[in-house]
């Protein structure tokens, strides 16, 4: 199990690094490039470019996600460090569980609704509801400090992943076609690829924390007047800090210019 856990992680990186490369990629760099093409140079660059830098962007996202699954079993569920002392495998952590995977419908619907067209109400529920879910796994159902990181990641990931291959993935397609063909894209379809990218971009980097947990636990409790009880509190704090720095780089990339 230690040579499979080792061969997934190799292989979780590779891809994840081909995955939120190009996340970044579309979103600090091409949005800001094809604002600045042509009607002709479009249907010229969008065919030949988009289908290529996609198809590695949503494999990518297919193969970080299963070999992320593969790393929660083998590390947390199978490996000892999915509880605290007193846990262990009951309802309440089941529940949780299924809420790391299962909470992609919540936010699919949330942003279908008129909420999400007040941004800030919108983030707000977002930041309560991850808020509720964080708390929920520590204090219900008893998860590790650790194991409460990587399934809030494990959340995010699987957000993101759904993203790319039902939101982003067939809006694409048809926004392609559509500017190969000399046709104007649906606003509709464009509106929605480039939400969900703008989402998937916010999430990547405090998901990108709670891969790292390892490193962190000096913020577990015990240190820096963190409590055990309270370390749940620092997962929030970099979630906010995460987002704003998404939204520091967002600023910074629409300044830079070609020559």
């Amino acid at each position: 199990m230690e040579l499979v856990q080792a061969i997934a992680r190799w292989l979780h990186i590779i891809a994840g690094v081909m995955w939120i490369g190009l996340l970044y990629f579309f979103n600090f760099i091409n949005a800001h490039f094809a604002a600045t093409l042509d009607g002709d140079s479009k249907k010229k660059v969008v065919p030949e470019l988009m289908p290529r830098t996609l198809y590695w962007f949503r494999w990518g996202a297919a193969w970080t996600w299963v070999t992320g699954i593969v790393l929660i079993g083998l590390v947390y569920h199978r490996g000892g460090l999915m509880f605290e002392d007193d846990y262990g495998w009951g309802v309440s952590a089941i529940v949780m569980t299924a809420v790391t995977f299962l909470a992609v419908f919540l936010y699919d619907y949330l942003y279908k609704t008129k909420l999400a067209s007040n941004l800030r109400l919108i983030t707000i529920i977002s930041f309560v509801l991850i808020g509720a879910t964080v708390y929920l796994m520590k204090e219900w159902g008893g998860f590790s400090y650790r194991a409460f990181n990587i399934h809030l990641g494990a959340l995010f990931g699987t957000n993101m992943a759904f993203n790319v291959w039902f939101r982003i993935w067939p809006a694409q397609r048809k926004i392609i076609t559509a500017i190969k063909q000399g046709d104007a894209p649906d606003g509709d379809l464009v509106a929605l690829a480039g939400l969900r990218s703008k989402h998937n971009t916010y999430m990547s980097v405090p998901l990108i924390w709670t891969m790292m947990n390892q490193h962190t636990i000096a913020l577990a409790g015990g240190n820096f007047g963190i409590t055990s009880s309270t370390n749940w509190l620092v997962l929030m704090i970099v979630v906010a800090i995460g987002w704003h720095i998404v939204f520091q780089l967002y600023k910074k990339s629409a300044k830079i210019k070609g020559f």
